[in-house]
């Protein structure tokens, strides 16, 4: 670098870090540009080689020829030296004369998608690789011909397809479909034996007719499947799979027979592949290690375009192999080192894996290697060694913690599970019991463990000829059982459970015996103790029942309710009476509507806090109670302040009840009221509904120096006038005042009409409180 174009510094300072930066970004860039320049060059002296081999030209003369036949095929020089390496036949004698490259004979390519080849052309010279390969193109193709999915299969001896390379799908549904045999049908392979491209377009038909890669195969609506290079010799394969159901344009058709020309040329310049074993070497591998022990595989060192390794990709595996992450035997061929375990990189087993390749055996210390699945953390310690094969690796390893790993699990889950496993031979008379066994049945371990057919003598009287009869057809027919049985152990009798399976000899001979036994105690116990609970509640149940039943006999005895609307006084009185639905209790709402002497009437309305016996008699009383009072002369207020100093002084002090309490004039057709903690009632007068104002009034039984008052109104002719309890009103998480509302809007919407459409109106569903209603009216002239 010539001073001028160094960075300015002051003399003994260093540079500023912006400026080194700007420095290395600029030698970075020149530095890709060589290795770009380098790999072009390369294409096109095969290109020129090619040439040179097939008609005998000069070099000049292969340069210029190609050079014409970019210009005349619209391409560029770089597209054209990819497509006549791609026309090369792989094996025809130098006297045959081998045909003009097809690209000489092709019609040039309209303007855009000659520009998307030209991008094309030149991105591959940076492909090193078919994987790499295949996610270049489905860059390139996803917007032009609105792919989703880039698949490369190349053909194996009999038939047989490899991916060797894929984008667009996930590394699980690649390796299901890494090796496909020669199935009849199978898309990729009918394109290859035609020798020409298959447009699958019509998902439905295609999918009775071709054997669709895909889980599920309707993932990808339509695809193309194009020999590279297009003819019946191809030995691989270019997918194009887009999740669309439309039909492949007659530009995309063009672009991808195209673009397969183009592949062809890289395909011819890879020869074969970096980072893969030939496919016929890697079966044979594949053959030799399904015969082996132990835990074995096949790696392919992956290579980037100037030959360093950036991955490995397992080949082939013995079935034993297992990693840490479960895959075991041929669920690890095609996945790659780094995307599986990438914390290796850069340590000494991979050092040791490159040292192999170079020819030396790498034999490592033993290391621990951790893993998280599925949010658990998974260690393992290994102990690996790698020798090279061909041009691959052969890798075995040994998982040195496995063994008491298992064994400590197995333990761990015999200990929680409160059970233990147990082996009889009935050849050898062997037998085998883990120390949880001993510890179920109450043991000494040194007493040694119980033949098969003496088992039943350790578990209690009554329940040894269950378990006899069940060991003794075990032993002649092999049928398995699931038997409980119990064993005494000191003062203590413990429920226990065998389980037990045959294996047989081919002739059918019963030959060995495995199970286990567990001792289910505590769930026994468990459930015991739920019956026991159960009866106790059903038991319980009917004394509630019982009792409500007869406290329903009660309340029908002491509140007899009229069939029909009655006439006191003049008033027309209906009267409702609705139990709640839900509970086993009866509740203590109640009602009264008598004729006084002096052509008076009394209407009461109460309910009593609480529900079954005790409401009831606590209602009788108060009711009775209060017709005998108003009866005598007493006052409404009076009467109220007498019932609330009754019920403070009856045996359950903790009562309590509301009420509202009318005694209506005939003459005056006067009604006064008073009321003690009751929703107040409702008069319905010329189309409008309105709640009377309550006068002054705690609820009875709340203390002992209530102060109650009266109020008086007049009662015209048409109106109605409805005293009700809280039942009617309230719901559950609702406030009160929408609950009045709603009957405020229901008893004009019903008119006139019986109390059963009121009722209908304001009640819906499932009712957890009793409903009582007194519903009177005072007839019009028509009516009389």
């Amino acid at each position: 670098m010539t001073s001028e174009h160094a960075p300015a510094v002051d003399t003994g300072a260093v540079a500023e870090p912006a400026a080194l930066a700007r420095v290395v970004s600029r030698q970075r860039a020149e530095l890709e540009r060589l290795r770009e320049a380098m790999a072009t060059t390369a294409v096109l002296e095969r290109a020129k080689g090619a040439l040179m081999a097939t008609t005998g030209c000069a070099p000049d003369d292969a340069h210029e020829a190609l050079t014409q036949r970019a210009a005349a095929g619209n391409r560029t020089l770089l597209e054209e030296c990819w497509l006549t390496l791609g026309a090369l036949m792989p094996a025809v004698a130098a006297d045959t004369g081998p045909p003009a490259p097809a690209a000489t004979r092709e019609v040039p390519a309209p303007p855009g998608t000659a520009r998307t080849l030209g991008r094309l052309g030149k991105a591959l010279v940076n492909v090193g690789s078919p994987q790499e390969l295949a996610g270049m193109l489905l860059d390139h193709l996803a917007s032009e011909t609105d792919a989703d999915a880039v698949l490369l299969y190349r053909r194996l001896p009999g038939d047989g397809l490899e991916l060797i390379g894929y984008a667009g799908v996930d590394a699980t549904l690649a390796a299901q479909w890494h090796q496909v045999p020669p199935l009849e049908g199978f898309a990729p392979l009918a394109a290859l034996k035609a020798g020409e491209p298959l447009w699958l377009e019509h998902f439905a038909a295609d999918r009775q007719e071709f054997q669709l890669v895909g889980e599920p195969a309707a993932r990808w609506k339509s695809r193309a499947w194009l020999p590279v290079p297009a003819e019946r010799t191809a030995e691989v394969v270019l997918g194009v799979l887009r999740r669309t159901d439309a039909a492949f344009r007659r530009a995309d058709r063009e672009l991808l027979r195209a673009v397969a020309r183009l592949c062809a040329g890289r395909f011819t310049a890879l020869d074969t592949p970096a980072g893969q074993a030939a496919p016929a070497f890697s079966l044979t591998v594949q053959s030799v290690l399904d015969a082996l022990p132990g835990a074995t595989v096949l790696l392919a060192a992956l290579r980037t375009a100037t030959g360093e390794v950036e991955d490995y990709r397992i080949e082939a595996a013995t079935p034993d192999a297992v990693d840490i992450l479960g895959r075991t035997g041929r669920e690890l061929v095609g996945s790659r080192i780094l995307e599986s375990y990438p914390s290796v990189a850069g340590e000494s087993l991979w050092q040791g894996y490159l040292k192999a390749l170079d020819g030396e055996p790498y034999e490592g210390e033993p290391f621990g290697y951790e893993e998280v699945v599925d949010g658990v953390t998974v260690t393992g310690t290994y102990s690996v060694r790698a020798a090279r094969l061909g041009d691959g690796l052969l890798v075995t390893w040994l998982r040195l913690d496995t063994q008491e790993r298992q064994e400590q699990r197995l333990a761990d889950m015999q200990r929680l599970g409160n059970l233990g496993w147990a082996n009889w031979n009935l050849v050898t008379r062997q037998v085998h019991w883990s120390s949880q066994v001993y510890t179920i049945l109450g043991r000494d371990p040194g007493r040694g463990a119980v033949p098969l057919d003496l088992l039943p003598d350790l578990v209690l009287p009554e329940d040894a000829h269950a378990l006899a009869r069940a060991v003794a057809e075990l032993a002649r027919t092999g049928r398995p059982f699931d038997v409980p049985f119990r064993i005494r152990s000191g003062n203590a009798v413990r429920h226990l459970r065998a389980v037990a399976e045959a294996v047989t000899a081919p002739d059918g001979t019963v030959v060995e015996v495995h199970g286990f036994v567990q001792d289910l105690t505590a769930q026994r116990s468990a459930e015991l103790a739920l019956l026991d609970s159960e009866r106790a509640i059903l038991m319980q149940r009917g004394v509630l029942e019982a009792e409500r039943a007869l406290a329903a006999r009660l309340q029908h005895a002491l509140l007899p309710l009229p069939s029909s609307a009655v006439r006191l006084r003049g008033l027309r009185v209906e009267v409702a009476y609705l139990p709640a639905q839900a509970g086993v209790h009866v509740g203590g709402d109640w009602f009264s509507a008598i004729e006084l002497p002096d052509e008076a009437a009394l209407f009461v309305v109460g309910d009593v806090a609480g529900h079954g016996v005790d409401a009831v008699a606590t209602m009788a009383q108060l009711r009775f109670t209060a017709k005998g009072m108003v009866t005598t002369g007493s006052s409404v207020t009076g009467a109220l302040a007498r019932l609330n100093f009754l019920l403070l002084h009856t045996r359950d002090s903790q009562s309590t009840a509301t009420l509202v309490l009318a005694r209506y004039e005939s003459a005056e057709r006067r009604l006064a009221w008073a009321q003690a903690g009751h929703p107040p009632p409702l008069l319905v007068r010329g189309g409008e509904a309105r709640f009377l104002d309550r006068p002054a009034g705690m609820l009875l039984g709340a203390c002992a120096d209530p102060v109650y008052e009266s109020a008086e109104f007049r009662l015209e002719p048409g109106d109605r006038l409805l005293l009700y309890t809280d039942g009617l009103v309230e719901r559950p998480g609702e406030d009160i005042e929408v609950g009045l509302d709603r009957l405020a809007r229901a008893a004009l919407a019903v008119g006139p009409a019986a109390l059963d459409a009121l009722l209908t109106a304001m009640l819906s569903g499932e009712r957890r409180d009793d409903v009582c209603v007194l519903d009177i009216r005072m007839p019009t002239a028509d009516e009389e």
